[in-house]
Order: structure tokens, then sequence, then C-alpha cells
């Protein structure tokens, strides 16, 4: 009865009586007026902080509304162009308060313990899709239905008690709330609810409608959570009418049509031609039909399609061989087709030639040209392609196997190649112009659909068996995805996006097509769930399935209508699913469990599901798997542990396949008990698929690579790989032929020409390669890069032999004579170097500068040298000049002006591309940009004949044939071929087939070939030109390409003999791999020798990129051997830089620094991305406002002579430029308005100020200051101004162009003497015209720019402000104490028009202060300053809420020295102490920090975690020692200290716990040994044998004691700063401990170490009790290996440095040595191998594997680095 009151409805406003404001509360500008359209009263809520502008229910927020009503209903209007906030505080069942909150100012939904945020997106429903976030123009008054019940139950998993508050936060207006606990429907009226089954609105609370109005027209209904939410049989139809809304939160975005399947409210505005729409009643169904439209069948026989003008008539589809287009006409460049090419004039080609008895079947789109009348060449044509290097272009999740297993179809950019895989012949389908998005192959192998990227969409029917093209026909939908056949051929579908970016799927009818048919649409529907997966059902043609994110839906076609069904997902609602797929009946039987589904998640997680029950019958999650030795898993949760992320799957009668992200393909029996076979690939796996004979699983990667497992051999087996990005250049070898490519993915890849697989990869993650070249005689492979590095290496060694470093810019060109003796390299810079090859370490000559056309781009055809090496061309030194010299003397023998050769032009023409012919002719080609070829005498410069508009862009590639038959050019995205003997220029032969422009074209060293680059690589025989083959009208079938048996057995005996062994395992062996070594040169001629760097291995493994940080010191791998660490995290952020983090609210970009890392991390998920590169610690951010470009600046070190400045592109996470010019520090970068310009400012002794232009990145300007200045910042409002700030004055600078010189006029204002500021620190723009400055004193002054005059300064704090911010009339200025304030200064604009005393600084008023722990150095906020990240000295980053006043710990690391990492013993948990006296405990899984104890006024210096065989395993303490001497015992899971002891007088250095955990090792400063009794705090026993040098180690192991002749447990060792280290066996509980051994190791000079001694380190060897491992101060820098059994040495390893420390691993035995120079070195000491890491800014004191061995934790100073082991 309680609840009586409220029934059927309270009137929340009427019974709280909000108009008399005593059980309620109004702030800020709340008031009453008239609505028009309502005819009534409502209360009005608006100003700029919404959080100073709210209707607040009830009064105080110790009062409860007391509300039991399941519905809330919120009857407002958003004001246009503004935002608003509702927040709602609910209780639960068992007493939480949490608060609900919606606002068109959130961005996405987040989630936490207390506080649900949901984004109300408001759209308008033209195309205007792009507006969320501001209220629409034109809002309409809403009815936001909330089921608050739902809402806890869904997104937290508690149950709703009541309504406790409501707060209403400017800016909209509100008429009322309403509670109830049924559910109202606002658009059904008293009449219309007794025919229906609903509950009409009652009249109080509905909206009034006009007479023959609908309501969907005047009003918009938001119902939250959707029902799609609940279970199938509840759906409701409210949502289809015209103005939906919808609210965003972990779902689907919605789009403009019915928005069904999302969990989070859009409100689409529709225009005014919606406006006219009958109302609808909405009613249940189980099935809902999303579009219903009729199949469109083409008339007739369609639409003539000829060849527009001025193409020549092409003769087009033959006999049944018709394009079917069933969506109107096509795009000009669609619709010439070709079955046979032919016919076509001027002997103008495409890439596929048709024989005589294919003239039927192939159709392909061709760009012809008008050759007029001009006589063909002969052979026609001259060119077949035989072969294709690449794979995937738009996607790489498309490759399925042929019906009989025995081939691989899959998509290579727009030609799909089908590879058989035992003789790795291939044959073509070409045709498409654009990349292929989508390919689908029917059961039985006869039909194969695929379609392009692109808006529209072409599609096309292919003949599998005849290459042929059925049908060309265009998609309805803009973006075709995915593809799927039913089994038979006779339908089939396919997911895209429409014109308006919604879901489509289509269904198409293909059963006629091979009678001569048409390709009909059966039926189309709309859909607002996310499909990421598509396949139509093998049990029943009719149905199909989806899956996206957060939905599964069951399909099915009827009378041609497709309806959809949704899958009760449960608590499964929330995940992501990437695939599905159809569970396999065995024997050809369709039995019952043929109907089941598996879908998988990128949470690991398979459903099974009954399709014909649309149930889930179960769900599991799968997990890796479990390491030998290594602890068992827990029980885990729906959500816990760290699950697989699944990114395809594929099912057999008795397995299922799973690629996912972590790069392992895993084979699973249907009940996923255990994993049965699994293969570890190089990158995320994207696509798997079962063979249909169920013994091979093909996988694909998103790195480029096609294999597959072929499970009965366990071998895998690579197909193909594939650069990811455009091949810029290549080079070829005569000797072992192959082919050598550079690619904008920052790779080299050596391919054998003969069998087209890949035998090299070389990789920099610090520098784009740019040019190639081999050595003519030796297997010597020379490689241009970005930085100017210009190194060779030896493919037979498999090293680097040497680098040279004479170049200041990239690396343009690149070759070599053909005798070998010399090689020539230009750069953008402009100069030439020439370098003698004689002997394997190749030196440089001479080096020119100013020859070379500078800011050239880099081509293959920079650089020309003539067959008999004497000559060497070039463009240069401008581009309008082509200079020839000769190639020993570098003396100038020839330079022609390009410009002044065709006279009658009326431009100056450039040159672009130069080439030398046969040394007979004595010719030079020279391409220009006027698209002319023009070929010169070598000797005179007269031009020899003229090759006018061969292409319509230039040609950047030519090449002639030794014979001199042939001319080849690269035009664009096709190939061109010229008869190069016949003067009349006959006209080309054109070959197409390369999705984007061709950038290089070359003939194979027996000129029997042809290579094209571009996307892909692409090979060409060069057809014979004997009588009997000129009259042959055609080469072989395109489909029949590839070489056959006799050709591949001659091919692989031609092979270099190299390895060949696949990429993932379980294959053993892979072909070598070198890295690029990017560290820069030492010593005076540029040059580097690394011939030392050891002998490199011929096998390796899965996974072998090299990881290459700052100084890319990483040597060579040997071999190809894969690293054997990959940087996964770290933990801190750098407090000791300024303005050294960046966050875009708008976008989600957060950045920050760690060291000499960028980090980009994900707020939401906490992933994160490591840029390195910096060879120094980073000093300041800067994002452009595009938020497209990071600018990162770094200080001078050993590496660089210049402080490093980093353009990096954000999209890609890649380094695009790299340029210096200060000499000791960067305090500021800046980016003007339209980030054209980049500011940087000097300090520390390089009072400089630069500018630099970012099109190029060449410096503009430089400046030296006259004294220090601080900080800088572009004028937002005014062009090319700028202000930086320093000793007691403003700089104000104007930037002036005047044609292509830049000029700086300057203007100094000195501080008034009424400010009294010693120093400026901090600056930033305000209103126009003001400048805000922060002053060293505490205080900020005003300055009228227009004036050049500070008008007014006030007391903003009582330190010096290091950080100014303005936005929206509010300025945050953060002080070097760590307080934070907010001030409003919205009257400041006014006081600059007054004089004297009339600006007052009490105009300025402090709204809100917050007290970090640090001085504030960097801050970003949003636009109305309501929420930021802050980031202080501490090395903290705090998210700063001033709505709210509160401030929460984003990233957190420690502010001083790490000394200790120690790990809980089931792994779940670390533990970290530091110099600034605190312990920290963090989630392993996460890096989040969990629990903090802090001691002040002292330095924690060690730590240990108590082992897992403890007196009560589940009650984990920790051991720390102290500064003071004192012990202190935390109990982790009490989250308390338990005991405090001092056991020594001086500061200790090492503690351990022994094998039991009753009894605690500490070691000090003064040399003692403590035992102690962790209980009761008891020092029973002291060890003073180290006395007067402190304690470095101690270690503990358990062992039985009786083998070394004494008697004991434990076995111990105690490590002293005096070289000794002491061993021994204990048994505490008897009390016994006896002396082992005693080691003591001679100490050095003072002069070896430089007077600093390097610590004393010992450890037992985890996989040998017997060893014992010691690095320290000796004669020799080495790791000594001791047996205590032996009581000898038994093996010494050497290192290049003292180690600073040291850590062993159980299970792979590796050994980790850090060094005070900033490197990491692994040492595999099952193998000898050693491999170098860089990535600290400091000494790596300390290094600590994980006891699975599964991580490595590195620690600098109090940087924190995380790595991930790979396995042996």
């Amino acid at each position: 009865m309680a609840r009586a009151w409220q029934h059927p409805f309270l009137n929340v406003f009427r019974y709280f009586r909000v108009d008399e404001w005593k059980r309620s509360a109004k702030e800020g500008d709340v008031a009453v007026v008239t609505d028009k359209t309502l005819k009534g009263a409502v209360y009005r809520i608006r100003g700029s902080v919404s959080a100073a502008n709210y209707i607040q229910l009830p009064k105080t927020s110790t009062q409860s509304l007391g509300l039991t009503g399941r519905y809330l209903y919120v009857l407002f209007r958003p004001l246009p162009s503004k935002h608003f906030v509702i927040h709602l505080d609910v209780s639960t069942e068992d007493g939480q308060v949490i608060r609900v909150s919606f606002s068109n100012l959130f961005k996405e939904f987040k989630s936490t313990a207390t506080w649900l945020q949901f984004p109300f997106i408001l759209e308008a429903g033209t195309l205007q899709r792009g507006l969320v976030g501001l209220a629409a123009a034109g809002p309409r008054w809403t009815c936001l239905q909330l089921d608050l019940q739902d809402i806890l139950l869904v997104y937290l998993n508690r149950r709703y008690h009541h309504l406790k508050g409501i707060r209403l936060c400017a800016s909209l207006l509100v008429r009322n709330l309403y509670t109830s606990d049924l559910c109202f429907q606002p658009a059904v009226t008293g009449t219309q609810g007794t025919k229906l089954p609903l509950t009409p609105m009652p009249r109080e609370m509905a909206f009034p409608v006009p007479k023959g109005e609908s309501w969907h027209d005047r009003y918009i209904h938001v119902r939250f959570p959707s029902d799609r939410l609940k279970v199938p049989s509840e759906l409701t139809q409210e949502s289809r009418s015209p103005p939906e809304a919808v609210l965003l939160g972990p779902g689907p975005v919605a789009s403009s049509k019915a928005v069904r399947n999302s969990v989070s409210p859009v409100v689409q505005m529709l225009g005014p031609t919606a406006s006219g729409q009958a109302p609808w009643a909405p009613r249940p169904f189980r099935e809902v039909s999303l579009t219903r439209e009729h199949p469109e069948a083409s008339s007739g026989d369609g639409p003539s399609v000829k060849a527009p003008k001025p193409f020549p008539k092409v003769s087009l589809s033959r006999g049944r061989s018709e394009a079917s287009n069933t969506e109107g006409p096509l795009e000009p460049w669609a619709q010439a087709e070709a079955s046979d090419v032919h016919t076509a004039a001027a002997g103008t080609h495409v890439l596929t030639h048709e024989s005589a008895e294919m003239e039927e079947s192939a159709q392909v789109p061709v760009a012809l040209e008008d050759a007029g009348s001009c006589k063909r060449f002969l052979p026609d044509p001259v060119l077949r392609l035989k072969g294709v290097i690449g794979f995937g272009g738009h996607s790489t999740r498309q490759a399925v196997w042929t019906a009989d297993g025995a081939a691989v179809v899959y998509p290579c950019h727009s030609v799909i190649i089908v590879l058989l895989v035992d003789t790795r012949e291939q044959r073509f389908f070409l045709g498409h112009t654009d990349k292929v998005s989508a390919l689908a192959l029917d059961g039985g192998s006869s039909l194969l659909a695929s379609a392009q990227a692109g808006a529209p969409s072409m599609m096309r029917l292919w003949d599998f068996q005849t290459g042929g093209c059925l049908s060309l026909f265009r998609s309805p939908m803009h973006a075709v995805c995915s593809l799927s056949f039913a089994d038979r051929g006779a339908l089939l579908c396919g997911v895209g996006k429409d014109r308006h970016g919604r879901t489509m799927v289509v269904a198409w009818g293909t059963g006629q097509v091979g009678l001569g048919g048409k390709v009909v649409v059966l039926a189309k529907a709309l859909t607002d769930c996310d499909i990421q997966a598509f396949r139509v059902a093998c049990f029943d043609e009719t149905r199909m399935a989806s899956c996206g994110q957060g939905s599964v839906l069951l399909w099915r076609l009827r009378g041609g209508v497709l309806r959809s069904c949704p899958v009760d997902l449960g608590e499964n609602h929330v995940l992501y699913f990437t695939d599905l797929a159809f569970k396999q009946a065995q024997d050809g039987c369709q039995e019952t469990s043929a109907t089941m589904l598996f879908v998988c998640s990128r949470s690991g997680h398979v459903l099974e599901i009954d399709c014909q029950r649309v149930v889930v019958k179960c769900a599991r999650r799968l997990l890796p798997a479990r390491t030998p030795g290594g602890p068992r898993p827990q029980k885990q949760t729906f959500s816990s542990g760290p699950g697989i992320a699944i990114s395809s799957l594929s099912v057999s009668p008795a397995v299922c396949a799973v690629g996912s992200e972590d790069g392992y393909l895993r084979l699973w029996p249907l009940d996923f008990s255990s994993v049965l076979l699994e293969a570890e690939h190089e990158g995320p796996v994207s696509s798997v698929c079962v063979s249909p004979d169920g013994l091979r699983v093909l996988s694909t990667t998103s790195s480029g690579y096609l294999g597959f497992l072929d499970t009965p051999s366990r071998v895998y087996r690579v197909l193909a790989r594939s650069h990811t990005a455009p091949v810029l250049a290549l080079a070829t070898e005569q000797r072992r032929g192959q082919l050598a490519t550079v690619s904008q993915d920052r790779t080299i890849r050596i391919w054998d020409l003969a069998t087209l697989q890949q035998l090299y990869d070389f990789t920099s993650s610090e520098e784009a390669p740019c040019a190639v070249a081999f050595h003519p005689t030796r297997p010597t492979l020379f490689c241009g890069f970005s930085s100017g590095a210009v190194r060779s290496f030896s493919l037979e060694a498999a090293e680097a032999l040497v680098e040279h470093k004479c170049h200041r810019g990239a690396v343009t060109g690149l070759i070599a004579t053909p005798d070998g003796r010399l090689l020539f390299s230009a750069c953008c810079q402009g100069s030439l170097a020439q370098y003698s090859c004689a002997d394997p370490q190749c030196r440089i000559l001479r080096v020119a500068a100013d020859v070379v056309c500078p800011d050239a781009p880099a081509r293959p055809s920079a650089l020309a040298v003539s067959g008999d090496g004497c000559l060497l061309a070039f463009v240069g030194p401008s581009r309008h000049t082509v200079t020839v010299m000769g190639s020993a003397s570098l003396d100038e023998l020839l330079r022609v002006g390009v410009g002044t050769l065709d006279p009658a032009s009326g431009r100056l023409d450039s040159a672009v591309a130069v080439c030398f012919g046969p040394v007979a002719l004595g010719h030079l080609l020279v391409s220009t940009s006027s698209n002319r070829v023009v070929v010169l005498d070598a000797a005179s410069g007269h031009i020899v004949r003229e090759l006018p508009g061969v292409h319509p862009g230039p040609c950047p590639s030519l090449a002639v044939s030794e014979d001199a038959c042939f001319l080849l050019m690269a035009a664009g995205r096709a190939v061109k071929v010229w008869d190069y003997v016949t003067k009349a220029s006959p006209g080309p032969q054109v070959y197409i087939g390369h999705s984007e422009p061709v950038q290089a074209v070359t003939f194979s060293p027996d000129q029997h070939q042809v290579l094209s680059a571009g996307d892909a690589i692409f090979l060409w025989d060069i057809l014979a030109t004997t009588e009997s083959e000129q009259s042959f009208p055609g080469g072989p079938p395109a489909c029949e390409a590839g070489p056959g048996t006799g050709q591949l057995e001659d091919a692989e005996s031609r092979a270099g003999g190299l390895p060949q062994e696949p990429v993932p395992k379980p294959s053993p062996a892979s072909p070598p791999r070198l890295d690029i070594c990017a560290r820069p040169p030492k010593g005076g001629d540029g040059t580097r020798d690394t011939s030392n760097l050891g002998t490199p291995r011929t096998t390796c493994l899965a996974s072998h990129k090299a990881f290459m940080l700052a100084k890319g010191t990483s040597p060579p791998t040997p071999s190809g051997k894969r690293r054997r660490l990959h940087l996964k995290a770290v933990v801190g952020y750098s407090g000791n830089g300024r303005s050294n983090m960046v966050w875009r609210p708008d976008t989600g970009f957060f950045a920050y620094t760690c060291g000499r890392l960028v980090v980009v991390e994900d707020l939401h998920s906490g992933a994160q991305q490591l840029w390195p590169g910096h060879p120094a610690e980073i000093s300041t951010l800067a994002l452009s406002h595009s938020a497209q470009v990071l600018a990162s600046a770094s200080g001078g070190s050993s590496v660089a002579a210049h402080c490093q400045i980093r353009i990096w592109d954000v999209s890609g996470g890649l380094c695009q430029h790299l340029i210096s010019h200060h000499s000791t520090s960067v305090l500021a970068l800046a980016f003007s308005p339209d980030d054209r310009l980049l500011v940087t400012l000097g300090g520390h002794g390089d009072h400089t100020l630069t500018l630099w232009s970012m099109a190029t990145c060449d410096l503009v300007s430089s400046t030296c200051l006259p004294e220090p200045a601080y900080s800088v910042a572009f004028n937002p409002w005014g062009a090319g101004e700028f202000t930086c700030v320093g000793q007691g004055a403003v700089t104000f600078w104007l930037l002036q162009q005047h044609g292509a010189d830049t000029s700086l006029q300057v203007h100094r204002e000195p501080v008034p003497e009424a400010v009294g500021a010693g120093e400026l620190t901090s600056l930033c723009y305000g209103a126009p015209p003001l400048l805000y400055c922060g002053t060293s004193s505490g205080q900020v002054c005003v300055w009228d720019t227009s004036a050049s005059r500070c008008f007014l300064a006030w007391e903003a704090d009582n330190s010096g402000i290091g950080l100014l911010l303005f936005s929206s009339f509010r300025l945050v200025s953060g002080c070097n104490t760590g307080r934070l304030r907010l001030w409003a200064v919205g009257a400041v604009s006014d006081l600059r028009r007054r004089k004297g005393s009339g600006a007052r600084s009490s105009s300025v008023l402090m709204e809100r202060e917050l007290v970090l722990d640090g001085a504030v150095v960097s801050a970003s906020f949003d636009d109305s300053v309501d929420m930021g990240i802050v980031g202080t000295t501490a090395g903290t980053l705090w998210f700063v809420s001033w709505a709210e006043g509160t401030s929460t710990r984003l990233i957190s690391g420690h502010r001083s020295k790490v000394n200790e990492v120690v790990f809980s013993p089931g792994e779940s948990h670390c533990a970290t102490c530091s110099e600034d006296g605190s312990v920290r405990v963090w989630s392993l899984a996460s890096m989040e920090l969990v629990i903090q104890f802090q001691v002040l006024n002292q330095s924690c210096l060690c730590l240990a975690w108590s082992p897992p065989c403890c007196g009560r395993p589940k009650q984990q303490r920790l051991a720390a020692g102290y500064g003071d001497g004192s012990l202190r015992i935390f109990s982790v899971s009490r989250t308390a200290m338990e005991l405090k002891m001092h056991p020594h007088t001086a500061a200790l250095t090492a503690v351990a716990f022994s094998t039991d955990g009753q009894t605690v090792l500490s070691g000090d400063k003064d040399g003692l040994v403590a035992v102690s009794h962790p209980c009761t705090g008891m020092t029973f026993r002291v060890l003073s044998d180290h006395q007067s040098a402190p304690i470095s180690t101690i270690d503990v192991t358990r062992k039985e004691c009786g083998d070394l002749g004494v008697e004991g447990t434990d076995l111990w060792l105690a490590a002293s700063g005096d070289q000794r280290v002491s061993v021994w066996a204990s048994n505490w509980l008897r009390n016994r401990c006896e002396l082992v051994d005693w080691l003591s190791f001679p100490t050095p000079a003072a002069t070896e170490t430089q007077g600093q001694l390097p610590p004393s380190l010992a450890a037992f060897c985890p996989w040998d009790g017997a060893l014992l491992m010691y690095v320290g101060p000796g004669v020799y820098k080495e790791v000594i290996i001791y047996n205590l059994c032996q009581k000898q040495v038994v093996e010494k390893i050497p290192l290049p440095f003292f180690a600073m420390s040291l850590s062993l691993s159980l299970g792979t035995r590796l050994l980790a040595i850090g060094f005070a120079e900033c490197m990491l070195r692994l040492v595999d000491c099952a193998t000898g191998t050693t491999q170098d890491f860089a990535g600290h800014d400091n000494a790596v004191h300390l290094c600590r594997f994980t006891p699975s061995a599964r991580l490595l934790f590195t620690a600098a100073c109090n940087e924190i680095l995380v790595w991930e082991v790979a396995s042996g």
C-alpha cells in the first residue's frame, strides 16, 4: 500500500510544488515561460555552464524523492545549439546510489560502478549525419521514457529500488516529470488504446496534437533501454515512426531508419520531406520485417551498352555472356566491356587476353585510347601476365578453398587469383577497376561472385571453371563488405552500406545466369544492427545468419521479403561478435545438429546457437593454453580472464578452427575441451577457412600472409606474402634471379623471381626505405633511407656491412654501374654521392652538393647509368635541366635544358625521369611534366625523336630493353609498351590491372619478363616474336597464365638455394630476415663498420620482426631470428616534461610521454600504442588543430648532436618527418591555427625560436632571442601572429610573406612595474584581443594585444604559474604548488576599455579550486572547460571535473627511482617500491594501480612478496625495507600494515622471504644480514660476514642440501658491494644455518668503471639448482656461472658493458641484463644467442621476469617498461 499513492502515475512537479521552491532548488537562469507548441507554461533552464544552471529535486542531496515507479517520463525540449545534462540518482535494493546521466555533451557511453553516462545524440533526417553533440537547429519536444529497472539490470546487474534525486541542467525547456509502473505509448490516444493491446498516454501527460496531424510529425519519443534488450516476444514497433530516438551505449550507432538494436538515444530530426507520412499504430511482432521490396528484374534485354566517346567502338558481350544491370544504367567507366580485346583498335589492350576458344566467356572493362589509324606492332599482345606477388588490398579477410580443396581463391587489390597449393600455379580473374572488397564461391566451385570497392559498388559473376565473366551489374549498395553463396549457387546474398550509411542486406537470384539469364534482386532489407559476418545456411538456402556488435540475427527469405529475428543473447548482448559458421553435418546427412550455429567474439566467447529454437545453447570462453608447469587457471567469470580475441572461425564436422588477434590459429574439438593444434603467425589472424576434406586450414593475417596448416603432418605452408602498403621501387639481380622491393610499410623484401616466394625481409621502424639496388656481381644489397643513410647488406652472411651518412635528406635515387665498381646515391637536398664498391666494405669517394634537383621525390628513374657504365644522368641542378656526367670523374659532360626543347609549348617544362637506351644507340630518354617522352642523343643533347601525349600524367619510371625493341612506361595505373624501333610511333599497347598508380617498371635480367610494381608486383612474360606467334591472335587465356609444371621445375632449378620455409608455427624455419640498423655514424667519414656483429644463425621461428627503438641500436638479428621481446606497455608519466600530454575530447585522442616514448592510450580500454624513436627523453608535445599531426621534441643526446623533433601521423602512428635545429632542449611547440607552421622554442642555453613549414618540414626562420623565453603560442584569431614570454617582457611576432621570402616583425613590450613580475612563465590567448600571462610570482596579467599594453593583473596564487588555459570565458591556472584554479573572466573584456583604476582585479572571480599532488606541467580541457586531464611533476595524470569538483587518477607512476618489482604467486598482481616512500600494488592484466602504501619522509629501498606455501595461502604479505632501517610487513588482502620492526640501524638494501614464508631475511647498507619472524617481529639471528660492504642481493631457493655436504631445506645467498658472495644452507625451524661456499671476485681499478662501481648481483639458476650466476665489477665485463657442486666456474658469458641489473627466467632459460648505457640484453642460455633492446632513457637498473616468464619488467629511474616474452 505504500506505493498506491504513486499509481497509476505521479506528477513530480506538482507533488513537490516546484513553483514554490521549498522542496526543490533552482540555480542560475531558471524561469517560467510560455511555449507556443504546448500552449502552456514550461520551465526554461539556460546558461553557458550546465553545472551552474539547474533545477534539483529534492532540495538537498541528503533528502530523497522516494519515487518507486519503474518508468520515468521526462517531457523536455533541448535548446538549439546548446548542451544539456540530465542527472538521475537511483537507489538500488542494497542501498547503493547510482548516478545515471544523459547529455548531448557526452561523446560515447561510459560506465563505472556508481555512474552511467549515456550520450544523447541529435541527428537531422537529411544526410547531415555528423551533427553529433549539439542540439539540432530545430529540436522538437521529446518524451524521454526511461526504464530505470532495466537500466540498472542491464548495465550494472543491480536491482532498482527507488528514484532518489533528479537534476535538470542547462540548456533545455522542461514541461514536467512523471513516474509510473505502466508503459505508456505517447502516440496512442485513448480511442486507439481500446482497439490495440497498448496503454495510451494519460491526457495530463500527453502532448497536444492538432486535428489531422500526426503525433510523430510534431514530437519525438525516446524509449530507453530499447526493447531489443528484452526477449523477442516483447518487441514493439514504436520506433518505426519517422522521428526516432535511440540512446548510444555500448552497441551499434543508430542509423537513420528505425532503431531497434541500439542501447542509447539518437534523436533524429526529419526534414520537411518526411512530414507528410501517415500516422502508424505500433503492434508487436516476433519477426521484424525490416524492409519490404519486390524484386526488380531488368527490363527486356537491358540497355544498349556502348563505349563512350572518344573510345573506339568495342564489341560487347557475345552469346550468353551479357551483363545484367539491375540498378539502371552503369557509369561510363563501367559500361565498356570486351569479350575479345583484340577487337580494340591500335593495339590497346587490357590485362587479360583471350584465345579463340574463350571468346565468349570473358568480359573486361577497358579504358581504351583512340590511337587513330596507327598501325599496331606485333606480337599483339606482347605481354602476358604470369604471376602476381601480393594479397589483400581492401581487406585480408577474403580467402576461400575450392570445392576439391586443391586451390585457394583470394583477391590481390583488383585481381582475383586462384592458386593451386601443390604446384603454386596461378590463374587470374581480371576486370575489376578498383580493389576487390568481397568475394564468394558456391559449393560446387562453378560460380564466383566478387564486388569492388568504391561507390557505387560494381559486382561481377564469373564462370569459375572457364574464368569468363557471366554478368556485370551494379549493386544497390555503395559499399559491399561481405558476400555469401547458397551451396547450389542459385542464391547470392551481400551485406554493405547504402548511400546514407545504413546497413543493407540484398539477396540476388543467380540460378539463371549460367543459362543466359540475368542476375535479379530477390529482396532487400535495411537493418540498424551492425553486421560483421553473414552466411547462408547449409541446411536451408532460404535461411541466413548474421552477427555484429551486440547482436546475432537469423534471417529468412520468404515471399520476396527478407526478415530477421534476433537471438536472445542474455548477458552476451554486450559482446562484439566477429564471425559465424554453421555446423557441418557428417557424411552429407542433414542432421538436427546441422542447424547449430557457432558465433565468436572479440572477447573470446564462442556461442553455440540452436537455429530452430532461436536460443543460445551454450556459451564458452576460450582461454590461452596453460604453459606446462604453470599455475592452474582459476575459474573464469563471464568477463574476467585474458580471453582470446577471436577474429574468425570455421567449422568442419570434427573440429572448429579459430583465428585470433594474438596471431594464433587454433584447432579445437567441437566441445572446445582443449586445443588440438595451434600455429603462431607474425601478425593478427584475419580469417580462417577449413578445407572441404577437413585436413587443411587456411589462414590469413593482417600483415599480408596467406598460408595453410596441414593437420595430418602438422606443417604450416606459406602460400603468399605481401607488402601492406604500395611498393615504391624495385631492383633485380641476375645471378640469383632475385627481386628487391621497398614499400611504404617500411620493409625491404627480397623475392625469388622463379617461384615468386619471399627470401628476405628487412624491417626498419625508425626510418623509411626509399631506394634499393643490387650489386651486379656480389650478393650485396644497397638501400637508401629517408634519414639520408645508405646501407649495404650481405645476403650470404645475413649481416649489415657498412653504413654511410653523407646525405642530409631522404635518398631519392640509388644505382650501381653494370660492372659493380661504382655506386651512386642522390638525396632530396640536392647532393650526389659516389662510392667505390670494389671490396665488400663500400667507401665514399666523392660527395657533390647542389647538383641534383632538390625536393624531388624518390623515383626508380631518378638516376640512370649507361650500359657501359661510363655515363651518369639525372635531373638537376634544377627540375628544368638534365645533366650527364662521367661516372668515374663526375665531370659534367652535358647539360640539357628541358624547358627549351619545345619552344611552341608556351610553358617551361620540367624533367621527371631519365633512362639510358642501349649503348649502341647512345640514347637518353627523358619523361617530362608535359606528358612527353623525349629521346636525346646522349653525346650532343640533340633531340632524336619525341613521343608526345604518352599519358595524361607524368611517367615516373622508364625502361628500354637491351635489344632496343620495347620501351616500358609507368603510366598511371597502367603499363604501356611501345615499339621502340619503329620511328613512326605506332602507338602503345596498354596493360591494366593495377588498382593504384604504377611506381616502377623494369625488365628482368634475362630480358624475358617485365616487372611492374605499385599496389602489388606483377610479373609479365614477353611473348616470343617468331612468325608463327605473330600470326596467332592471342596468347593462352588469362586464367591459365601461370607457369605449368615444367616451368616450375625449371624455375626451382634456377633458385638461389636459400631457405624458403614458411612463417607460422609449427613449421621449423623461415627465410632469413635482416634488421636495419638506424644508428647515426660514428667517426668523421660518415662510415660505420658493422662487420663484427656476430655470426648469424640460419633458422628462425614464426615471428621475426625486429623491435627497434629510439637509437636503433638493435643489431642485426642473426639470420632472421625473431625478436624475443616485444614492448607491451609502460607504467608512468614523465612529470619532468612540460606540455607533454595532449587530449582531444571530440576525437578521443590521448597521448603523453614516458621517457623517450610517446604513449597513445585508449582511455576506455587502457590499450596502449607506443611510438618509439627519440634518442633522449621527450620534453614536450603539440597536437595540430586538425588532430592529424603530432609533434614531439626530445633533448640532445650522445647519439644525436641536436634535439630531435618528430612529426607523427596520428592515424597511422608513423613518424613522417624528423627535424632538428636546437642544440640543448626544446621547451615548447605550437602549431599555427591553419596547421601550416610549427614554432619551436629552445631553452637552457639555446635561446632560439624557429619556424617550420609543415608542408615540407623545411626551416622557415630561426631567431636568437636576447633572453630566455619559456612559452610560445599562436594567436588563434590573428593570421601570422604569435607571442612568446620570458624574463620581464612579452614579445609579439608578426609573420609576413613576400613571395617566397618570409620575414618576422618583432615588438618587445616590458612588463609594467606595477605587476612586479620578474619572469613570465606561461601564456594563453583569451577572447579577442586579450592575452593572459602567468608569472613566477603567482600573478596573472592581461594584455590588450591590439594596443600592446597590460591593463589588468591579479594574484592568482602564491607560487609560479606554470600553465594557463582559456575557453568559454573561463581561465584555468596551474601553479608549482599543485593548485589548479578555475576563474570566471567574462568581465575582463569590458575592463580593457577602462583607464586607470577602472580595471579592478575584483572583476575576476575564482569558481573552483583543486589541489593535486605536484606542480602542474600539462593540461587539456574540453571547449566548455568542464572536464579535462592534468599532468603533474609527481608523474600523475588526473581527470578533472569542475562540475563535480573532483579529480580522478588516470595515470600514476612513481615520482622517484623504482627500486624493486615483485610478483604475487598467482601472477595476478605485481608490487613496486620507490624512493618516494611508496609501495604500490598493480593489477598485472591492466597495469592499473590497486593499492598504495605510503610512508612519509622515507625511501623504500627493497621489497619481497611472500611465497604461496605460507601458512595462510590466502593471506599475501609484502615485506618492505626502508632507509631508516625499519622493515614493514603489509597485508595485501586486508590493505593494512601488520607489523613494523627495526632489525637494522642502517638503511635496508635487500629483503627476501624464506621458501615457507615464515622467515624474513634482510640486508643493510653496513653489510649485516638479519633473520626475523614476520609474525612476531623478533630478530633471532644476525650475520656479519659481509660487514662494511652493503648487501646488494639476497636470493632464496628451495633445495635439499645433502649433496652439498650440509643440512637444510633452503639454500640462500647474499652478495655485497665488495664483490663477495656467500652461499648458505638453512633450516630456520630448527634454527640451523651453515655456510656452503664463499666466493670473492677481483675488484677492478677505478678507471675501468669511471670511478663508480656497478652493483654486485648474484642469483641461483632456476633450471639447474647447482649453478649460480654472478655479475659485477671485475677485470672483464662478463656473466660468471659457478657450479656449487664442482666448486668452480664452469662458464663465462661476455658482455659489452658492466651489468646494472640481472634476472633469470625458469621455463625459457633466458637471462636478462640491464646496462647503464640504456640497453637491455637478452641471453638465451639454451642456444647461446643474444639480443639487445633499447627503449629506456636512463640506466636500466632493474629487470625482473614474472614467475611464468611471460613478461619482463625493466626500470630506469622512475619509468617502468613491460615487455612480452616470446616463446623460443
